[in-house]
């Protein structure tokens, strides 16, 4: 196996080093193993170096590196929305937050002492990343974190499907890279769904909300399928969960009766949204749903959705496995969970290498490959 998107040429920026935070170690795992393809086991046995972060009484904690990192080129990867991992505090197990997360990540920054010769900070979704515009008196959270962990001594921050691309405004001389997993999304849906059919007479493409419509864009060009879109009519007098609750989705677009219609997210949160769209795309004859979201979060459960697939409202849900997902979720014939660790060590591989990852974000002779091979098989 080999990286393409090296040149021969390339030279090495510093010795490879891969942390884990907790809960990241099974996906870590698998970019080892395909940075060790790539290189072909010459270089080491692994190219994780162990951190343990442990945890007071008091529920204080600290970070300690079990091996140097002086002159490493060191990626960490954190998954600030792993609920999964939990600690002791005066007794009492508690499920990490993001915010607890967060803080582990500073600590391990700290516990290097700049020794390491770049730091790069693999955070698939962005901490904080829905707070990232201010409205009225209220905190800018992501931009305040992104430029905590640049004057921590961060030279690049690498996260996939931001909720908005613009926060990079934060750090305007630091590395920001928003990538997208549509290859991998595209890929998946051809694996799981064989007779799929990704043509402007049999498929469209819909957005749950004008704020997703970019990304549905870029889907709708790559493939060549129409777009529509949902608005969301909110009740802006009250406050629900943190956000002004949904009334209505009113849809703008071609006619979806007789077609299979994938709606792109960047996110399933509580899942109303989504189920709520599908429902209406439903009564309006839409042949099957999938849906494309880079992050299953499914805060309230998996049982609304349960639900709507008994009913035949949804189809398919593709979520990535760039943060912790439900475990129940492997049993759900509903769902179909989207590998990016190769693709996560291309771009760490790559960065090694100094070499540009440009080809890496914009895949589009990839996408335009697959769907050739579709359309003749």
């Amino acid at each position: 196996m080999t990286n393409n998107f090296i040149s021969d040429e390339a030279p090495i920026v510093g010795k490879l080093s891969i942390i884990s935070m907790k809960g990241c170690e099974n996906i870590t795992a698998r970019i080892d193993e395909y940075l060790k393809a790539f290189r072909n086991y010459e270089d080491t046995e692994t190219y994780v170096t162990h951190v343990n972060c442990p945890r007071f009484g008091t529920g204080e904690g600290k970070c300690v590196i079990d091996e140097t990192v002086r002159g490493h080129d060191v990626y960490i990867i954190c998954d600030v929305f792993n609920y999964g991992v939990t600690y002791k505090m005066y007794g009492f197990e508690n499920h990490m937050s993001p915010d607890d997360h967060f803080q582990d990540l500073k600590r391990v920054i700290a516990a290097m002492g700049g020794k390491a010769r770049r730091v790069t900070v693999v955070m698939p979704m962005l901490y904080e990343g829905r707070q990232h515009r201010r409205a009225g008196r209220e905190s800018l959270d992501a931009a305040l974190m992104l430029q905590e962990l640049v004057n921590m001594g961060v030279a690049n921050i690498i996260t996939f499907d931001a909720h908005d691309p613009r926060i990079s405004n934060a750090i305007p001389l630091s590395g920001f890279d928003d990538v997208q997993a549509t290859y991998q999304m595209i890929k998946a849906i051809v694996r799981a769904v064989p007779d799929i059919s990704l043509n402007k007479q049999d498929t469209i493409v819909i957005s749950p909300d004008e704020g997703g419509m970019s990304r549905c864009m870029y889907y709708s060009s790559v493939l060549k399928l129409d777009l529509g879109m949902f608005y969301k009519r909110r009740d802006y007098s009250r406050i629900e969960n943190g956000k002004n609750p949904i009334e209505a989705h009113e849809y703008l677009g071609r006619e979806v009766s007789g077609k299979d219609v994938i709606i792109v997210d960047d996110m399933i949160s509580s899942g109303e949204s989504v189920i709520d769209v599908a429902r209406n795309l439903k009564s309006q004859g839409a042949k099957r749903i999938f849906v494309f979201a880079s992050f299953g979060l499914f805060c309230n459960g998996l049982d609304c959705f349960d639900e709507a697939y008994k009913e035949g409202i949804v189809d398919k849900i593709f979520t990535t496995n760039l943060i912790y997902r439900n475990p129940d979720l492997a049993s759900r014939e509903w769902y179909w969970e989207v590998d990016m660790s190769k693709y996560i060590s291309l771009l760490i591989d790559t960065l090694n290498h100094d070499e540009t990852i440009s080809n890496l974000l914009n895949p589009v002779n990839k996408i335009k490959a697959l769907v050739d091979k579709l359309e003749n098989k």
